[in-house]
């Protein structure tokens, strides 16, 4: 795809650059941040011109609906640097359909394509040099949108702020992951906004999570809201599990997020001739083909780790180990997938756009 470019923004530059005082060894994720942010305001039913601008807090009103009624949504995207020094994003037209997905479900405005990809494109020329080469290394990409107008009654907001924040990454390794298999938690119910990327989603996330944490779990496997039997995701990524040599992976739904990792896993394994089975997956099965051996591999996929390998599972009290594997299908898709965002390997899915 062709990444459209903004005839009007307007671009105020950072007096200095920050870069220079950053230490790219040793970045904690999400925690430091570039010069320039890209800001965008929704006002009497228009959007206005979008200003790049110096990274900085900005005030807002104490009764925007944001604080109070929870219209936020957001994207998480990177971008990556090849040999030759050229800028990379990855399927970002699907984050952007994404994004407006979210901002209808949640009573809010679309953004116009050439404000959020036109937008992205000029943030991220600007920014260039906070894209470190070598495999591992992106700028993570934060889009995100929020309710600015005030006042405490339960309607939906009549102005809005689009923005673009960009945060230098390394690879993200979060050791080895046990999971537990959720009982009574849900992350999302039919009819809700599971299928949203919105703020709220996560935050009801993180009591369960921690519960489990306090058992020695990284993380929780969702199970549907009804009957607790289906299995859904995998803490904040999308869930595959390899029985044999056949790769399960929930289908999306109003409770599932349709995952632009996920996605791609599908579609590169069809493409290794690996059989991907898209239905939904019983807890019961799970638990039997780990007491058979028959479960070899258990797998979030998502943007931030791209793959992150689950090395066991516990449901009903009683923890099931995972096979260590010689060759694990896990890391060879994350290996060809990796590959094809850093342009060391062929696109033949066309999924790179050059900045």
């Amino acid at each position: 795809m062709e990444l459209k470019t903004l005839s009007e923004i307007e671009i105020i530059s950072a007096p200095h650059s920050k870069i220079n005082e950053v230490d790219f060894e040793n970045l904690t994720f999400g925690n430091v941040f570039t010069d320039h942010m890209l800001v965008c305001d929704y006002v009497d039913g228009a959007w206005q011109k979008p200003v790049i601008e110096p990274y900085a807090p900005f005030m807002i009103d104490p009764s925007a609906k944001v604080f109070h009624y929870g219209q936020a949504i957001f994207e998480g995207m990177k971008a990556y640097k090849d040999q030759q020094d050229d800028v990379w994003l990855f399927r970002p037209d699907e984050n952007f359909h994404r994004f407006n997905k979210s901002a209808t479900r949640m009573a809010m405005p679309e953004v116009p394509e050439d404000i959020f990809l036109g937008g992205l494109h000029r943030l991220l020329e600007i920014e260039k040099e906070w894209v470190k080469k070598g495999k591992g290394n992106t700028l993570y990409i934060r889009p995100f949108m929020i309710a600015t107008g005030h006042g405490v009654i339960a309607a939906p907001s009549q102005e809005y702020r689009f923005m673009i924040i960009l945060s230098p990454a390394r690879a993200y390794y979060s050791g080895e992951v046990k999971v537990i298999i959720a009982e009574h938690y849900s992350r999302a119910a039919n009819g809700g906004i599971g299928a949203a990327k919105a703020a709220g989603n996560y935050s009801a996330q993180f009591y369960p999570t921690k519960l489990a944490n306090e058992q020695g779990f990284q993380q929780i496997i969702w199970t549907d809201d009804a009957t607790h039997t289906k299995l859904e995701e995998a803490g904040t990524m999308n869930v595959f599990f390899r029985i044999n040599d056949t790769l399960y992976t929930a289908p999306t739904s109003e409770r599932i997020l349709d995952g632009v990792t996920r996605k791609s896993v599908i579609e590169l394994a069809k493409r290794e001739n690996i059989n991907v089975e898209v239905r939904p997956v019983l807890v019961e099965e799970i638990v039997e083909a780990a007491k058979n051996g028959s479960l070899k591999e258990i797998f979030g996929a998502g943007t931030a780790a791209v793959i992150n390998p689950i090395v066991g599972f516990s449901f009903q009290d009683h923890y099931y180990e995972l096979p260590k594997l010689e060759n694990s299908m896990a890391l060879e898709i994350k290996e060809k997938l990796t590959n094809i965002q850093y342009k060391l390997a062929e696109d033949t899915f066309g999924w790179t756009v050059k900045i």
